[in-house]
């Protein structure tokens, strides 16, 4: 069910983040883990950081929906309505970016100081030129969404850090020089550009001719303004957390917040290729059944165990081997041993959050088929105040790597937090459906593989990816063994494949 369904799309957001790692894998050996690693990490991100938090879940939570119960006409209607709103709505904060950029220069990297801290907030109009071209890139790639195109979709992407790559290439091998920010900034735009123009190509390929009304009035109008923010506040608070934990690391200094953003790479990567894939495939799966049957209990089954299972593996693997999987991915160019080491340590406290977030991913989908959602929102917004309050009554205790460490467990601890609160808010229809002992078996697995680490201290890569492999096998296997729902799948595809072909 969840295997068929997601091949494809796994395979394309794989390929996005396999280069997406690439990208972070020159720029760290571009900058290592520096004052001007901080500046780049910044102005890159900002953009669609402030689109993913903002934007581009109220536009799938609310236009995908919409548009299902329109004809084309109406929705090339809605879509151009939408896209004017933000075409002005990203001029405008692109201009208050502009004009704040030393106060948001210090609130994003506080570890920047002198002359660095200055090139921090110049570098932010680059970001806010290109913030117009992103949110129109989100509007386009929901529509492709809806249309279910999703190599126009994903390819996007591609192409935007494709280029980036390319601008990193070129100043790792000092062909910019002192104007590398300048230069990077320009690829910058050239980037958003290609990807507007690739999705806007998409588009018009995928269209169809409709012959119909007038743009002006037709259907039904747009959502009203609270069903906007419910859902971008319910889809972006989840990324506004370790944004404002990688600001409160960078006052450990300079280079702290690249530090961070590799470390939490490790722990994103399996995360969106694994939980969150199978929390999205969960989805139809959940809403095709209704609240109460065997039905439902054994779709909720499934997704709690499979998010869990590969949590758990994501876990044994990183927390075991972070080290060697930091310096595959990091260790090259201007990445410092001692910065590698502090990366793989933040790494391996960080992982233990895929543990909620496995729990959350799932919870979402039964919040949003229950229009509970508000809960999750309301759950995230004291998890944030946490946060905040956390880092502003730890400031200036810790330097250095262990700020970095504290606010890795801090963000385990608000994210646990988080969990537990839509665990109870759902207690009731979990009763008879939560995988009690399918969670506990390959996370006692994990635990035991994990003690095994000083064993490993050693070997060489190879091994170690190798080892790594087994880890995952293994704590997979053992949830296999804990859930006879689990076990289930696995014999219905085997014997599917084991059938003879007929001649």
């Amino acid at each position: 069910m969840y295997l068929r369904a997601g091949v494809f799309s796994l395979g394309l957001l794989l390929l996005s983040r396999v280069l997406g790692l690439l990208r972070e894998s020159v720029q760290a050996a571009a900058f290592g883990s520096s004052g001007m690693g901080d500046v780049v990490i910044v102005m890159f991100t900002l953009p669609d950081l402030l689109v993913g938090i903002f934007l581009s879940g109220a536009l799938a939570y609310v236009l995908l929906p919409h548009w299902a119960q329109q004809g084309a006409a109406e929705q090339n209607a809605s879509q151009k309505k939408v896209a004017k709103t933000l075409i002005v709505a990203g001029v405008v904060l692109g201009l208050a970016i502009w004009l704040l950029q030393d106060f948001l220069a210090q609130a994003l990297a506080p570890g920047l100081k002198g002359d660095m801290k200055a090139l921090g907030a110049s570098s932010l109009v680059w970001s806010a030129v290109v913030l117009p071209l992103a949110m129109l890139a989100a509007l386009w790639t929901t529509r492709l969404q809806h249309e279910r195109d999703f190599i126009g979709m994903y390819a996007g992407n591609l192409l935007v850090n494709f280029v980036l790559v390319a601008a990193l290439l070129l100043v790792a091998a000092g062909a910019m020089g002192a104007g590398a920010t300048a230069g990077l900034g320009l690829f910058l735009v050239l980037a958003m550009l290609a990807r507007l123009g690739w999705l806007g190509w998409r588009l018009r390929r995928d269209r169809a001719p409709v012959a119909g009304p007038a743009e002006g009035g037709v259907g039904p109008g747009l959502p009203k303004a609270s069903v906007w923010i419910w859902a971008g506040l319910s889809s972006g608070l989840l990324l506004l957390l370790p944004l404002v934990g990688r600001s409160i690391a960078s006052q450990g200094g300079e280079g702290a917040l690249a530090s961070f953003n590799y470390a939490w790479k490790l722990v994103e990567l399996p995360l969106v290729l694994a939980v969150q894939l199978v929390a999205s495939l969960a989805f139809p799966a959940i809403t095709r059944t209704e609240a109460g049957t065997p039905e439902r209990e054994r779709a909720l089954q499934l997704a709690f165990s499979l998010a869990w299972a590969l949590a758990c593996a994501a876990v044994a693997v990183v927390a075991t081997f972070s080290l060697p999987l930091a310096g595959l991915l990091f260790g090259w160019g201007r990445m410092g041993s001692d910065k590698l080491e502090i990366i793989a340590q933040w790494s391996a406290i960080g992982v233990w959050s895929l543990l909620p977030q496995a729990l959350i991913a799932v919870l979402l989908t039964v919040m949003a088929i229950s229009q509970r959602m508000h809960v999750a929102v309301w759950a995230y917004i004291a998890g944030l105040l946490a946060l905040l309050m956390m880092g502003w009554a730890g400031a200036g205790e810790h330097d250095g790597a262990a700020k970095g460490a504290a606010v890795m467990w801090m963000l385990d601890a608000v994210l646990a937090g988080v969990a537990l609160v839509l665990l109870v808010a759902e207690r009731k229809s979990l009763r008879r459906t939560f995988p009690w002992l399918a969670c506990l078996v390959p996370l006692l697995a994990s635990l035991l593989l994990i003690s095994l680490k000083p064993l490993f201290a050693a070997l060489g890569l190879h091994l170690i990816m190798i080892l790594c492999c087994v880890y995952g096998l293994l704590v997979v296997g053992s949830a296999v063994l804990a859930s006879p729902l689990l076990r289930g799948l696995l014999f219905e595809r085997l014997g599917r494949g084991a059938l003879p072909v007929k001649p």
